[in-house]
């Protein structure tokens, strides 16, 4: 299965903060926050949820489309993508404008507050992906520019190509009709359990009348694993990895949706699915930036045994070896 992955091409920007966000937050003062965090690292890494996805399954195998704008500053991250097993060929440069940043600081508890300023990536509009059909399976839409992110719905709804909705950071910025755009029809709904409170809501859908809406929903729990819920059915849960040693947050959730989507490409079913996106995730989540882990076959496979079983990591070892 060939995949097209769309969203944020980014420079990342990540900042740790030696303590806990809660302990300075005033219960009757969250009207008025003015607060300053002095961190004590900084690294600058690749990232983008796009490039992050691509990134992963580009590693499994998969030799994913990478589809967005960025600026002529994004020759060397194109190389490293390439390097890396990612189709660049749809990634336009702008002439006028940066490659987007995230600068986002964590605390010790893994809690985040970010920012994320877009650059190229407000001209991801202007881009059809009605060219596209015929020769993707699959378009994951992930969080970009939003009136980019509705048009390229529209766009594969037309062109009736299957999309995966992945609208994470952008749901702040999306009003409840502009929601149910990007999720109705699609294969694959991809949240976490706060985004998946939070488009309930935006909506109006009960969590029922959510899951009918799309093919699959997947849902992640942080270290409760993952669920999958598809209407007419039990939900699927799937438990955590453990042992985890995080390092730093950002770009699990993409490398979660980088190992279901390869198990998918593979024809696994949807519980193995979540699994090796598990099992990636916690690669990403024990790394400082979102493409610095590595997924060597044999460890991989291991480590899936212990977490899943042998008869499990037998199915991901006849895919990746």
């Amino acid at each position: 299965m060939r995949v097209a992955v769309t969203g944020s091409i980014a420079t990342d920007h990540l900042m740790t903060f030696p303590g806990k966000f809660v302990d300075q937050l005033m219960p009757d003062k969250l009207d008025k926050i003015a607060l300053s965090f002095l961190v004590d690292t900084l690294e600058i890494r690749r990232g983008g949820v796009a490039a992050n996805i691509a990134f992963g399954l580009g590693y499994l195998g998969l030799r994913p489309l990478l589809v967005g704008t960025v600026g002529s500053d994004f020759s060397d991250y194109r190389e490293w993508l390439e390097q890396h097993g990612v189709d660049t060929s749809e990634v336009r440069e702008s002439t006028h404008q940066h490659t987007a940043r995230f600068v986002g600081t964590t605390d010790t508890d893994m809690n985040q507050i970010a920012s994320f300023y877009p650059g190229a990536m407000t001209e991801d509009r202007s881009i059809d992906l009605g060219e596209l059909a015929g020769r993707v399976d699959l378009v994951l839409i992930g969080a970009s520019d939003p009136d980019a992110m509705l048009a390229f719905t529209k766009q594969c709804v037309a062109s009736r190509i299957p999309f995966a909705a992945d609208t994470s950071w952008q749901l702040a910025r999306l009003d409840g009709e502009q929601v149910k755009t990007l999720m109705t029809g699609a294969e694959y709904l991809f949240c976490n359990e706060y985004e998946a409170t939070l488009t309930v809501h935006k909506t109006g859908w009960t969590a029922a009348e959510l899951t009918d809406q799309v093919g699959v929903q997947i849902t992640t729990l942080g270290g409760r694993g993952a669920r999958i819920d598809r209407a007419g059915h039990e939900p699927i849960m799937v438990p955590a990895v453990p042992g985890v040693e995080p390092a730093e947050p950002t770009g699990a959730g993409d490398a979660f949706r980088s190992g279901f989507l390869a198990a998918i490409s593979w024809g696994l079913s949807l519980e193995r699915a979540a699994q090796l996106g598990n099992i990636v995730a916690v690669h990403a989540l024990e790394s400082t930036g979102p493409q610095e882990y590595q997924l060597h076959p044999e460890p991989l496979t291991e480590r899936f045994a212990a977490a899943y079983g042998d008869e499990a990591a037998a199915e991901i070892a006849r895919h990746y070896i």
